[in-house]
């Protein structure tokens, strides 16, 4: 690194959060449309980057959640500076953003070992399941409806049983065009929930949360009936294997790997109600 750079670590504007999302694109990431904005929702303080003369070297999610948790995400280093150490600098002030909070990252497994290192343990392990064309379901399921303002609500209680922390802002965000969700209800109350997220390549389905099984194959299907023709995505841990079954029943393939990694003791969820995680980027 020349001595005449000028090197300064800073919270990124909205402008280089859109930025830093389109290096996810060029990095095969495969980002949804209006992630940046529903991400900064989350914790606009959390998103770092280290700029060298004015331009964005390398950036970082640092999200700040309540009750004392946060996620890593959206590390990455611009191939135009890559091996001088910008990468490590903007993790240093990302981690330090996050303090003494319990940590989550969402890790692929050749960055695993570099996690281990710092401090970081895998917790599960989460595969992505894709289809390249859905084809025709049936489109009605008496149980499930299309979320609306209304039932934010009871939405974002239902949440707290699934992750670590409360998430009001980003997910009153997260519920809003260009994304849909809907809910699905048992004997009048909210049992699960799932977003479907437009993305450059196809949606993603993220979170679909659901209190049990029953309830989850019906939340995807009434996505999948809406998504007739499309490219989808769900990045499901590897322990739902009823659920795993029944996408592989559907024409869903296996791709990429990641491990769900803490730092400190991982935080209490029911685990056992998440089928689909919400992003990579925020957990």
């Amino acid at each position: 690194m020349s001595v005449a750079e000028d090197v300064q670590i800073k919270v990124l504007t909205a402008g280089e959060v859109e930025d830093l999302v389109g290096w996810a694109a060029l990095e095969g990431w495969n980002p949804g449309h209006g992630d940046a904005a529903a991400f900064r929702s989350a914790d606009p303080e959390g998103f770092i980057g280290c700029f060298v003369d004015g331009r964005l070297a390398a950036g970082i999610s640092a999200v700040r959640y309540r009750d004392g948790f946060g996620f890593i995400g959206l590390y990455i280093c611009h191939p135009d500076f890559r091996g001088r150490g910008l990468g490590r600098r903007v993790w240093e002030a990302g981690m330090a953003h996050l303090a003494d909070r319990v940590i989550g990252l969402d890790g692929v497994v050749e960055q695993q070992a570099n996690y281990g290192c710092m401090g970081f343990a895998p917790a599960y392990d989460t595969v992505r399941w894709s289809i390249e064309r859905m084809p025709a379901l049936p489109a009605s399921f008496a149980r499930c409806e299309a979320i609306t303002e209304g039932d934010t609500g009871e939405i974002l209680a239902l949440d707290r049983a699934f992750f670590p922390a409360p998430r009001e802002d980003f997910l009153t965000d997260w519920l809003k065009p260009p994304r849909r969700a809907f809910l699905c209800r048992r004997q009048g109350v909210v049992a699960g929930y799932a977003v479907m997220r437009p993305c450059l390549n196809g949606y993603k389905i993220g979170p679909l949360f659901a209190m049990d099984g029953r309830t989850a194959e019906d939340l995807l299907k009434i996505c999948l009936a809406n998504l007739k023709g499309e490219e989808v995505h769900l990045d499901v841990p590897e322990y739902q294997e009823g659920f795993r079954y029944l996408l592989g029943r559907l024409g869903f393939r296996q791709g990429f790997q990641t491990s769900r990694m803490y730092r400190d003791e991982p935080p209490s969820v029911q685990k056992t109600g998440v089928y689909a995680i919400t992003t990579l980027e925020l957990g």
